[in-house]
């Protein structure tokens, strides 16, 4: 039975491959791996590894790699038909019917693929030939020597009009066929067929099961119209779900133990990656980003990172990808984004500076959250109440296009929190290393008392919000940053926070069905009992009321922060900036109230 490409990658991706190794080999969690004795060879210390995340298992000691289809015909010697129907009992799937006219289609797929590969080949052999000397030389004075140009498949496109026409009819091929392969061009207006491809360095490009479906050209003329032409859309090659050696890069990056690929803006960039050791970069194929091609980036790893121009452009094309990705983000699974001094690419970077600083690139690469934060922030100027309100409620948009609500949610208490610190509390401190004489290694603990100290306020500041939820629409901000200092207060804050930001009604019943739900129907009763009757006031004097309250508590224990902030970074002597010291300082001073809440007993 033959099974299509979509039927094989939907089996893989409801299947773990550690539950279906570990029914045979004992294994054991190690950080995002499985660990165990190696099923191909007697050994002692573990060397077999299995990774959920990549859907695959890798033997150290034998050397095997594969899939979950390649492990059952590695080790209980089915066919991959056998295999697949096996795989497909335990992932309950359906096997599909027969299909003569699918069993036509992969029949002349095998066909189409075949001339792709015979035109690879003539085109390779006309690289060394004599009409090839000015392709010879173009690489050449890229640094490309004919080692390169066997390990990339590269090779030439001659001028002639017929020249890989004339060849591949003489080995048997006929024009329908080199037509439907895109190797062909056939007039509109009935003459006859001529090469696609004419005065061109060329670069093969393979599916993800590594077909060679279809070519790049690099124009040698000045005079030529596209500086780059790709294969035309054909049965084989789909230019918006293919990536420039995926396959290949999709292996190194396993080999360099990678959380995602690279990927760069063109066949040079992705060679001179690869020949700086960096093997692991793709290029889509001169277009934007794709949600196929992101698809496949995720397949290989959760987090990818887009290398960019510096300048400009760059940042057009960073943000373009920014917006295609952001309603499939889920946990695991984002972008981050590399971007290099303008003016170079990574050709350029390697060539003038090399592989260091290449790499420094990559490791500085930001999140995508940052990318979204500065983007948004810097649109317009940030001096007026109007202005900062609509930044305010451009974020509330952009994340509710997120369409996983775990992530929308922590998305919009992360921009709650950026925009109090740039508009609000603005703790201003020395963020190098502070004096021993400074302050006493016990105030961490008188720290923890006066904070523990305002539950009661914490706890009827929550209560108004769960009694009228929509005071959110006015107080939101300040509640996502409310300072608590009970973990049960903390996961109550961000249920309502999850809920205001994904529900479509946010009233008090549709608020307590969320907590219902979420667990919290206990902490509901008790927080009722803390909510004092204002009735006679307007909404306007109760959000007033609540506002002064949280500014109240905010501003007592903000003066707190700062003071932790200097003892933490004195008891650890740390350098860090702002940011990074006030993520420190929040678990300093989690950890140090969980530790007097024990005392306590609260």
């Amino acid at each position: 039975m033959r099974f299509g490409e979509d039927f094989i990658e939907e089996l893989k991706s409801r299947i773990k491959p550690s539950e279906v190794i570990g029914r045979t080999v004992k294994l054991r969690r190690q950080g995002r791996e499985f660990a165990g004795l190696s099923p191909f060879n007697k050994e002692k210390t573990p060397s077999f590894f299995v990774n959920d995340e990549k859907g695959f298992y890798h033997c150290f000691s034998s050397g095997k790699h594969g899939d979950v289809i390649s492990w059952f015909q590695e080790t209980e010697g089915l066919s991959f038909t056998e295999a697949v129907e096996r795989l497909a009992g335990v992932a309950g799937m359906a096997l599909p019917a027969p299909d003569p006219e699918a069993a036509k289609k992969e029949m002349r797929q095998k066909g189409l693929l075949e001339w792709m590969e015979e035109a690879a080949g003539f085109y390779a052999a006309e690289l060394g030939r004599v009409r090839g000397r000015h392709a010879r030389h173009y690489l050449d004075n890229r640094g490309l020597d004919e080692k390169v140009w066997a390990t990339f498949g590269m090779g030439y496109a001659p001028s002639s009009r017929t020249a890989l026409k004339d060849y591949l009819l003489q080995k048997g091929a006929s024009l329908g066929a080199l037509i439907e392969a895109g190797l062909l061009i056939a007039p509109e207006d009935g003459k006859a067929p001529y090469d696609r491809f004419r005065d061109r360095v060329m670069f093969p490009i393979h599916d993800t099961r590594r077909r060679l479906v279809g070519f790049g050209g690099r124009a040698l003329s000045a005079d030529a119209k596209a500086k780059y032409l790709n294969s035309p859309e054909t049965p084989l090659f789909h230019k918006g779900r293919t990536l420039y050696r995926y396959p290949q890069a999709r292996a190194a990056m396993r080999k360099a133990n990678a959380n995602g690929l690279i990927v760069a803006e063109g066949y040079m960039d992705v060679i001179a990656l690869a020949r700086a050791g960096i093997e692991h970069a793709v290029a889509p194929l001169g277009t934007a980003l794709t949600e196929e091609q992101l698809r496949l980036l995720w397949q290989a790893g959760p987090e990818p990172v887009l290398c960019f121009d510096g300048d400009s452009a760059g940042q057009r094309a960073a943000h373009r990808a920014l917006d295609r990705a952001l309603p499939m983000l889920e946990p695991g699974r984002t972008l981050k984004f590399a971007f290099l001094p303008a003016g170079l690419d990574p050709d350029d970077m390697i060539a003038k500076r090399g592989r260091a600083a290449m790499e420094d690139v990559l490791r500085e690469a930001r999140a995508l959250v940052d990318v979204l934060w500065e983007r948004e922030k810097s649109r317009v100027p940030l001096d007026t109440p109007e202005s900062r309100a609509g930044l305010k409620k451009r974020l509330r948009e952009i994340t509710s296009e997120i369409g996983n609500k775990e992530v929308s949610g922590f998305y919009i208490s992360e921009f709650f929190s950026r925009i109090d610190a740039l508009f609000r509390r603005t703790p201003k401190y020395h963020s190098g290393r502070v004096s021993a004489r400074a302050f006493p290694t016990t105030d961490l603990r008188n720290i923890a008392k006066r904070k523990a100290s305002g539950l009661a306020e914490q706890r009827f500041l929550l209560a108004q919000i769960v009694a009228e939820p929509q005071m959110l629409a006015e107080v939101d901000e300040t509640f996502a940053n409310l300072p608590l200092s009970d973990e049960g207060l903390i996961r109550l804050q961000e249920a309502i926070l999850e809920h205001w930001v994904t529900g479509t009604s946010v009233d008090r019943a549709s608020l307590h069905r969320h907590l219902t739900g979420k667990g919290f129907a206990d902490d509901l009763k008790t927080l009722e009992r803390r909510t004092i009757p204002v009735l006679e006031q307007s909404l306007t004097d109760r959000i007033e009321r609540w506002l002064q309250a949280a500014q109240t508590l905010i501003g007592r224990l903000g003066s707190v922060d700062e003071q932790a902030l200097r003892v933490q970074q004195m008891l650890e002597g740390l350098k860090r900036d702002d940011q990074s010291g006030l993520r420190a300082l929040g678990i300093a001073q989690r950890s140090a109230i969980a530790g007097e809440d024990d005392e306590s007993g609260a």
